[in-house]
């Protein structure tokens, strides 16, 4: 029998195996840099902004099968927070059993509980296995919407202060200068 379950402080090193597993089925096996120090100061630190949830289901020896790791989001349309799932994963050998779609039902739950507008996600456009699973339950794909990222040094030369302006990088920018 499965349970869906909160994730403890002693599940960081479960789920970290299980995030690098998928930048494995991701074709992004080196791409990881989150430690396990890192991961339990998100989900666990004085001011968490990261949640988690696992399945526990003994198989093959293992007893977490799988997560889905998730913050939040807000809708300035709706006037609503919602939930951004940035991974659900379940290991291979437990596939099948009803354990990702038990996850997302939890995470549904938590958002009709807390008044939230939505649970949403990304997907690769290459995982039919993914997006079929996802049809199923009936999630759509946003029509006409395209995800954009800065990161990496584009990130860093696009948030650096501007040459001789004099400021220096703080929490929260009060105000921006255009």
């Amino acid at each position: 029998m499965s349970l869906i379950r909160t994730a403890v402080p002693a599940d960081v090193p479960a789920i970290l195996g299980m995030i690098h597993d998928l930048a494995v089925y991701e074709k992004e096996p080196d791409a990881v840099k989150n430690t396990v120090e890192m991961l339990h100061a998100h989900l666990f630190g004085e001011n968490p902004q990261v949640f988690a949830h696992v399945v526990d289901s003994p198989v093959a020896g293992e007893t977490i099968v799988g997560f889905a790791l998730w913050f939040l989001n807000y809708s300035t349309w709706e006037g609503a927070l919602g939930i951004h799932l940035e991974d659900l994963y379940v290991r291979p050998e437990a596939r099948g059993g009803g354990h990702g779609k038990a996850l997302l039902r939890c995470l549904a739950q938590i958002a009709v509980e807390r008044g939230y507008a939505r649970v949403e996600w990304s997907v690769l456009d290459w995982n039919e296995p993914a997006i079929s699973f996802y049809n199923s339950l009936g999630a759509a794909p946003m029509d006409g919407w395209h995800v954009f990222r800065l990161d990496g040094a584009e990130l860093g030369a696009f948030g650096a202060p501007a040459p001789g302006s004099g400021a220096t990088p703080t929490k929260e920018p009060a105000q921006v200068r255009v």
